[in-house]
């Protein structure tokens, strides 16, 4: 009997194929300081390192929300926004964001989303008109 039951676990052990992980796609830009990447939906996360108004933007986050400012989103339609959250965005053990450096004055696409890297901040818009714009000294959702 025990004979089977250890075939047994060996079988399933050996039936479950291997995950790999999904990458989300994305981009940083030349100094790191910016992420951006691609969700289901779609949804664009971008993340920022570094930023002049981010302990403003923790605050209201809290306030509003009492979770943390993660960034901004912006959707296939409507506004950008402020991302308040009490956690990442995606399943860090099947999912990992693209990572590709987006040098400035390039574009780079995918799906209904555009974003354009600059020495003065990363651009994003999608085809309905709607966008952010995010740069260590401020940030802009429209």
């Amino acid at each position: 009997m025990r004979r089977l039951v250890v075939a047994g676990v060996l079988c399933a052990l050996v039936a479950v194929p291997h995950a790999s992980a999904e990458t989300l796609p994305g981009f940083r830009s030349p100094s790191g300081n910016i992420r951006c990447f691609v969700t289901g939906g779609p949804v664009l996360l971008c993340q920022i390192h570094q930023a002049n108004y981010a302990a403003a933007l923790q605050q209201r986050c809290i306030t509003r929300a009492d979770v943390d400012w993660h960034g901004f989103q912006l959707g296939r339609r409507g506004r950008g926004t402020v991302t308040c959250t009490g956690g990442i965005l995606y399943n860090p053990d099947s999912q990992h964001p693209s990572n590709k450096v987006l040098q400035y004055g390039r574009t780079w696409r995918s799906g209904p989303f555009t974003c354009s890297s600059h020495r003065a901040g990363v651009t994003c818009t999608t085809r309905s008109g709607h966008g952010i714009f995010v740069s260590r000294e401020r940030w802009r959702a429209w």
